[in-house]
């Protein structure tokens, strides 16, 4: 198939109105759009300003409508718990109806913050299209998260009730929420009137019922025996869906706002044109909803589109083993996988020749997305070698809600370059520029800037925030949205993402991306995942350093395989990179999302203060980084870390 793409961004850069415009056409509205964008409205304009719509009926209501209402909605798995129920359209309007009728029956109106935190259960889900069935706003708090970080998101949400659960599960353990959600609500400025808790056979919570904590499921079964039925609330387009905070940040969190009717139209638009899915079929995001990823492609895209989703409670290695992705996909017709790199590697470190692989029938997979972190080309090749199918790298943030540039399977794929998601998505206007805001010739590495207005579906702004965001996002190069991203562009126009602008290292006068050096580590056969960071060096100002994960199953000599991978990097980069210092750990510090903690790597290994990262996995692995630096003469931790 030859790809459309070429033709369809010219399209959109012709006139983006339009395009927009008829994108909106395939959505239900209560009121459409006489206007798809007015500059003059919001921080940087506004998408559909006057029209009026609900999210919750376009992802449900209206495939109903339409004939489709028995066919598959919510597929929940749980490798945790060996619990496994599929959800029809009509059923999910069911369990959102009562959990919406319970919301209301607490007094929650439109435009009210609900908090979720929650695991990876159907009820989270519900919740979510109750608020926006509702016009509630919801900010998903990932499952888990820190006593502190979630009541800075309480006072900020200022959220009049939380759903919660008594635990989550996690490979050999338990993680109680409970006391985490009391201690979080003893330490808020803003009390919220009620907390739902969803009691879990694993552990049972003790419920504060002085502090109006209540049993979710018996209040749900209860308007469900009652039959209530909830109508959708008239929502402007450009009211708040949700508000997302941002991971890692410290002081007053940043909340990314999405609005209702732009971000719908956007990602119904992905669905079909990026990652080549129909109605009715199978895709999986295999994240969790408490991320961006799960927000879009675990909830709102999918059901938009009119897919069934896959909700997954487990992990790819150790549930029980590496073959747990092959299972699902097995199991319920997966279409396509969209996961972080990350998941890929740890597969390929268990199982490096895909042996399980072999066991399951991946036929009617067609793809696999990868996002979250950059991808190097030797996980990708190692995918692409096992599942003969595409494996497509694709960039965005948290900010975007989708992606900014990406290989799209629904246009007809173009032709790859392995370290590149390829090409910008109509809507981007991308631009490689130095610190000055001057565009660099083509190969070069500057700044990744997006022209404005961003496209529909991105954030509008920060919560209660706005010149945050302008300060944040928009002013450091007037006219366009800072991705706080390096990289460069070929010229065939391929996006290159290298590292996050604070990645890049000045060495001896030489701007050097981490990124680079970690895509040649990988290609190493014995390196299973690798990170490279800069470490304050006294004559060079920063010299690289490389922390490498090895493959099970390797027994040659560690110093040999650190020579092999330091004359690699010489040869590919070039002695300029200054690549010497290298040490192998048995596993990388990551966020519960899979991204490393280069960040904090390099505060232990300059001396510098820091704080336990939030959304840290397994906080013990900062403890042997520290220890690993220390014995190559580095400074190790601070001796009091504080808390995040």
């Amino acid at each position: 198939m030859q790809s459309r793409y070429h033709e369809v961004y010219q399209e959109w850069q012709q006139d983006p109105d339009t395009f927009w415009g008829e994108a909106a056409k395939a959505l239900h509205w209560f009121k459409p759009p006489t206007r798809v964008f007015d500059p003059d409205q919001g921080v940087y304009g506004r998408w559909f300003a006057d029209g009026e719509t609900n999210t919750c009926y376009n992802c449900l209501d209206r495939h109903i409508a339409d004939g489709r209402g028995g066919d598959r909605a919510l597929i929940f798995d749980s490798a945790m718990t060996g619990d496994q129920r599929i959800y029809s359209y009509d059923d999910m309007l069911t369990e959102v109806q009562a959990v919406a009728a319970v919301l209301k029956n607490l007094g929650v109106e439109k435009g009210d913050r609900v908090i979720i935190y929650m695991p990876m259960v159907p009820e989270a889900v519900f919740s979510m299209l109750a608020c926006a069935r509702l016009g509630a706003i919801h900010s998903v708090v990932f499952g888990g998260f820190a006593a502190h970080e979630l009541a800075t998101r309480l006072d900020d949400s200022q959220a009049k009730v939380v759903i919660s659960a008594s635990c989550g599960l996690e490979p050999g353990r338990v993680v109680p929420y409970k006391p985490l959600l009391d201690q979080a609500v003893d330490m808020a400025r803003v009390k919220p009137d009620c907390c739902l808790i969803l009691q879990r056979d694993q552990l049972h919570a003790a419920l504060r019922y002085e502090h109006g904590d209540a049993d979710f499921a018996h209040l749900v079964e209860v308007e469900k025996a009652k039959g209530t039925v909830v109508p959708c609330a008239v929502m402007a387009a450009t009211d708040p869906l949700y508000i997302l905070y941002t991971s890692g940040t410290t002081g007053q969190p940043k909340g990314v706002v999405r609005d209702n009717g732009g971000h719908m139209v956007a990602l119904n638009w992905t669905m079909a044109n990026i990652y080549g899915v129909s109605p009715g079929e199978a895709f999986w995001a295999a994240s969790d909803i408490g991320w961006v990823v799960g927000h879009s492609y675990i909830v709102y895209g999918p059901l938009l589109a009119g897919n069934a989703t896959v909700v997954f409670e487990g992990k790819p290695v150790g549930t029980p083993d590496s073959a747990a992705f092959w299972r699902v996909i097995e199991d319920y017709d997966v279409k396509v996988l969209f996961t972080a790199p990350t998941a890929f590697r740890a597969i390929r470190r268990d199982d490096p020749d895909g042996d399980l692989v072999y066991r399951h029938d991946l036929s009617g997979l067609r793809a696999l997305f990868l996002a979250g972190e950059r991808a190097d080309p030797e996980t990708l090749k190692w995918a692409e070698r096992l599942l003969k199918v595409p494996v497509i790298d694709h960039w965005w943030q948290t900010e975007t809600g989708w992606a900014i540039a990406a290989n799209p399977a629904g246009l007809g794929l173009l032709p790859f370059k392995y370290g590149s998601p390829t090409l910008p998505m109509p809507g981007y206007a991308i631009e490689v520029v130095d610190d000055a805001g001057h565009p660099v010739e083509a190969g070069t590495l500057g700044n990744i800037v997006i022209r404005l207005p961003l496209p529909p579906g991105c954030l509008v702004s920060f919560w209660n925030a706005d010149q945050r965001f302008r300060a944040t996002c928009l002013d450091e190069f007037p006219g366009y949205y800072k991705t706080a991203d390096a990289g460069m562009r070929d010229e065939d126009g391929y996006v290159f993402v290298m590292a996050r602008t604070d990645d890049i290292i000045n060495c001896a006068g030489h701007r050097l991306s981490t990124g680079a050096m970690e895509e040649v580590c990988a290609m190493h056969p014995d390196v299973a995942e690798c990170a490279v960071i800069g470490v304050m060096d006294a004559l060079k100002g920063q010299i690289p350093c490389g922390f490498l994960v090895l493959k099970n199953r390797v027994t040659r000599d560690n110093a040999l395989i650190i020579r092999e991978v330091v004359d690699l990097v010489r040869q590919e980069i070039g002695p300029v990179a200054a690549f010497r210092t290298v040490m192998i750990v048995e596993r990388l510090p990551k966020t519960r999302s899979g991204k490393i903690l280069r960040g904090t790597m390099q505060k232990i290994a300059d001396g510098m203060p820091w704080k336990m990262p939030a959304t840290i996995d397994d906080p013990a692995i900062l403890d042997e980084i520290g220890a690993i630096l220390r014995n190559h003469g580095y400074a190790g931790p601070s001796p009091t870390p504080s808390a995040a």
